[in-house]
């Protein structure tokens, strides 16, 4: 078992150890599979949302992590305001919470563990304050049984109603942990309105999200290329986390696999197929270093009919699209375009919550064309995706969202229905 403690101060500034070594957190968000490849990169741990993830038994993962040299802080899944539980029901707070401590007594023992995190953004759309009365006494039993692992919960953005609910109501946890993503860009001057001075860890950034992004007219952000959030990725990390030196105990960057939200490649950091995006290069750049000896491509530009994102663009049924992509060139790299629908209004999910994929509509795969026309024959919103393929296993992605709208009926046409409607 490891003894990981959180010492200093205020004055002094924070920080983790383990067994007595300080221990800044180089982490990444991360359930299973990839844990070699972020061992590779230089990260040192790695968070879960849960303990029983469908996919591996939680001893399976830390044996693996302990094997790799990586921690872990072990997510407990802590039941949602938003998804229907009520933290008036003590009969039901009482059972989750001995659920929630059968877990830990399984797991507290393992030496790959770091942490424990209660609940993944318990705070977004709850409005009971009593959920954090609930945290207080799971956060006191845990203590009372593991007094060798911090205890913290993971809270969506940074607000002052939940920061001084918390303060009040579950004092027994040792930090906070913060999810922010564009908004990380102003850090210092959140946590100073919101009154915040104690220590902290950051358990998801990257891109900036698709709720902070510019929209379409029709109301569907646009996401930025590969290279973009790389360029973004490696500044927030040296001009914020790193910058705080007294108070940030480390991060976990967002996600070290693959997920659809809101499109197939906005906050995965590997694609689909296992390919690895820039993200990837330059936080191993940024714990070790070092680049990769062949780093991922690079997109300067994607245009739809001679515009690029933010620009809203619309066409019309069987009209003919023309994209282009300016991007590294290389003769061994494949270029793949792809026309998806965009995800139903009613199917987006809400706080990461599981949405589908949507589905294509045309593809041309693995060319060495930079250019790709289309036409489609049936209105509606779509997004067109250009990726670009090396031999090692790395890509460059980009898209750019359009509307088409259904050809409109010929004038005369409707003059004549309309005299014989008369007639």
């Amino acid at each position: 078992m490891a003894k990981v403690q959180l010492l200093g101060d205020k004055t002094d500034g924070y920080q983790l150890t383990v067994d007595g070594e300080p221990f800044f957190i180089k982490g990444a968000g991360l359930e299973f599979g990839h844990l070699k490849s972020l061992a590779d990169a230089g990260g040192n741990a790695f968070r879960t949302w849960r303990v029983a993830n469908g996919e591996r038994d939680a001893i399976d993962i830390l044996d693996e992590a302990e094997a790799l040299g990586l921690k872990v802080c072990m997510g407990l899944d802590i039941a949602r305001e938003r998804h229907g539980f009520d933290y008036y029901d003590q009969e039901a707070v009482i059972a989750q919470n001995e659920a929630m401590m059968r877990d830990v007594i399984r797991l507290k023992d393992h030496p790959a563990l770091l942490m424990w995190g209660l609940g993944n953004e318990l705070n977004l759309r709850a409005k009971n304050v009593g959920v954090w009365d609930a945290m207080e006494d799971l956060a006191v039993r845990i203590k009372q049984v593991d007094p060798d692992h911090p205890v913290t919960t993971m809270l969506a953005g940074i607000d002052e109603s939940t920061v001084t609910a918390i303060a009040q109501r579950a004092p027994s946890l040792d930090f906070l942990s913060f999810q922010i993503y564009g908004e990380i860009d102003h850090l210092p001057e959140i946590l100073e309105k919101v009154g915040y001075d104690g220590p902290y860890q950051i358990t998801e950034w990257g891109p900036t999200g698709h709720w902070e992004s510019p929209e379409t007219d029709w109301g569907r952000p646009f996401e930025p290329s590969s290279t973009q959030k790389a360029n973004d990725i490696t500044r927030r990390y040296e001009e914020i986390i790193l910058a705080d030196s007294k108070r940030c105990l480390g991060a976990y960057i967002f996600l070290w696999g693959q997920k659809q939200e809101r499109t197939p490649t906005w906050y995965g950091m590997f694609l689909e197929t296992g390919e690895r995006t820039a993200a990837v290069d330059v936080m191993q750049k940024a714990w070790t270093g070092d680049w990769p000896i062949h780093q991922a491509p690079q997109i300067q530009s994607l245009r739809l009919n001679a515009e690029e994102a933010p620009t809203s663009i619309e066409g019309a049924v069987n009209q003919v699209f023309h994209a282009e992509v300016h991007a590294t060139e290389s003769d061994d790299h494949l270029i793949s375009w792809r026309v998806r629908e965009e995800v139903p209004t009613a199917l987006q999910s809400d706080g990461g919550d599981f949405e589908p994929t949507p589905p294509t509509v045309e593809a041309v795969i693995g060319t060495q064309n930079r250019q790709f026309n289309f036409q489609l024959s049936e209105p509606g919103q779509y997004r067109l995706f250009c990726q670009i393929d090396t031999p090692h296993d790395s890509s460059a992605v980009a898209n750019i969202p359009f509307l088409i709208k259904a050809e409109p009926q010929k004038r005369t046409r409707f003059f004549n229905l309309f005299r014989r409607s008369a007639a």
